[in-house]
């Protein structure tokens, strides 16, 4: 399903297909990992996901842009931004998909 997305719902069909839970069980089971992940960035703390990745929340200070219309120098605040560093195992299996699929289509 190349470019499609997965959602919620989408998640709990997986979990209820593959682990035998109800629908709703299943559905409550997703709702509690991301807010267990959720929350614990909120509290500024790293989520580390063995074979997936890490999410952490870094701060950036304030800093001068420009917008690009009018060139006009313009402060941007203080933020939090939420990064995501996939791990190597799944970077791998991201481009060992893209290459099996390349040799596919050029033969």
């Amino acid at each position: 399903m190349a470019g499609g997305t997965i959602t919620r719902a989408d998640l709990s069909e997986a979990v209820y297909q593959e682990v035998g839970l109800s629908r709703n069980e299943s559905a409550d089971l997703v709702e509690s990992v991301l807010n267990e992940i959720s929350d614990a960035l909120v509290r500024g703390e790293m989520v580390k996901l063995s074979s997936f990745g890490s999410f952490s929340v870094r701060e950036k200070g304030e800093r001068i842009g420009r917008n690009p219309k009018t060139g006009e120098e313009v402060p941007i605040l203080p933020r939090r931004v939420l990064v995501f560093r996939a791990s190597h195992v799944l970077k791998n299996r991201i481009n060992d998909t893209l290459s099996r699929a390349g040799h596919e289509v050029s033969h």
